[in-house]
């Protein structure tokens, strides 16, 4: 066996087995859990627990300080095959409260049947888990593509992405949730102050932002209260922007600089009367879950939005201080495969990975 074969072995053995490995002097990464079946999304329930949702249907458990893990049953109607992008998806912890989005069965559903991306919420309970539906997207679709599904909750209400199921234009529907923002109450009603009561009359009344594609990163910023979003483009046309309310970001009028899969042009990147987005990524990294950093960990990142990918692998820093001149720094890359969730710890600002089937913990040495 030759040295560089020799080398690879160890290192996966020792990755295997929660070994602590990095290419970074400063810092590492640690497996805290391996052997998760597709793990989709995590959220604090404390210091010391996060639940986790895998997209082939369960949601478990977790202690991070005696790495017991526990399954917690629950009442949801998901699709739950791995041809399908769907499955259960964000799951989010509040005051007591679990929400999740999640690929829900509609009528009489087989594959690649009639489905939605669906919000449900469950009083938190370690035993069981029974969750009511606060929303629906409308109209279910028959389609296993681009369920988007991230959530954020600022100031008593619920934000959420919702793909646009691989619909192109329906993005652009005013009167269908797919390729869109929406924004709810806590329980599921209409805020009165959503752009349908003002500014756009003819949206539907959850709707808040139109024209996205299959936005798969959602993060609150604790430094300006502003929501920040990331969206899949199809071949090249990436992007991270900010959730404006009753704005266009102009799918599939604009191709955000990408193009169809058969490489057909799709429209121009941006044009006036569009949302413009921050930063692009041309060609496509399949940009994941996003996160804008606070915490004492890595004081350097404060401010900074965190970006994950799948396709490149990579966890990436955005300086969007100054939006002319945004400045990106690749992180790592290529080192614990793709990444779907990142989450920072509320109290030391540790930072939490969900990628491939394992929970990895960043860390400085």
């Amino acid at each position: 066996m030759n040295k560089t074969l020799c080398i690879f072995t160890i290192i996966i053995l020792l990755l295997s087995n929660g070994v602590s490995f990095s290419n970074d002097k400063e810092n590492q990464l640690t497996i805290l859990k391996k052997d998760l079946s597709s793990p989709w999304s995590l959220s604090f329930v404390s210091e010391n627990e996060v639940i986790i949702s895998e997209k082939t249907g369960k949601i478990k458990l977790f202690n991070l300080i005696n790495n017991s893990i526990s399954e917690i049953p629950h009442n949801l109607k998901v699709i739950e095959d791995n041809n399908s992008q769907g499955g259960l998806l964000e799951i989010l912890y509040h005051n007591g409260e679990i929400f999740i989005s999640y690929a829900e069965k509609r009528a009489n559903f087989k594959l690649y049947g009639l489905s939605s991306t669906s919000i449900a919420k469950a009083n938190f309970n370690k035993n069981n888990l029974v969750f009511k539906n606060i929303f629906r997207s409308e109209p279910p679709i028959r389609s296993p593509y681009h369920f988007g599904s991230r959530m954020i909750i600022k100031d008593n209400h619920l934000y959420a992405t919702i793909g646009e199921r691989g619909r192109g234009m329906i993005s652009q529907e005013i009167d269908k949730h797919p390729g869109s923002i929406i924004r709810i109450n806590l329980d599921g009603s209409i805020p009165l102050d959503n752009p349908k009561f003002d500014t756009n009359p003819d949206w539907l009344p959850e709707i808040y932002q139109i024209g996205l594609r299959n936005p798969q990163g959602m993060s609150l910023s604790p430094f300006d209260n502003k929501i920040y979003i990331s969206n899949h483009g199809a071949k090249g046309g990436d992007f991270f922007g900010e959730v404006k309310k009753g704005e266009n970001y102009g799918w599939k009028i604009l191709g955000w600089g990408g193009k169809n899969y058969d490489n057909t042009e799709i429209g121009p990147q941006w044009l006036p009367g569009f949302t413009k987005p921050i930063k692009y990524w041309i060609p496509s990294i399949a940009v994941s879950a996003i996160a804008i950093y606070e915490g004492d960990e890595f004081p350097e990142l404060n401010r900074l939005a965190l970006v994950t990918s799948l396709k490149d692998q990579s966890l990436r820093s955005l300086n969007f201080s100054n939006k002319d001149n945004v400045i990106e720094k690749i992180i790592f890359q290529y080192d614990i495969g793709r990444i779907r969730d990142i989450k920072i710890h509320p109290k030391n600002g540790k930072i939490y990975l969900l990628a491939q089937d394992k929970l990895w913990l960043y860390e400085k040495i």
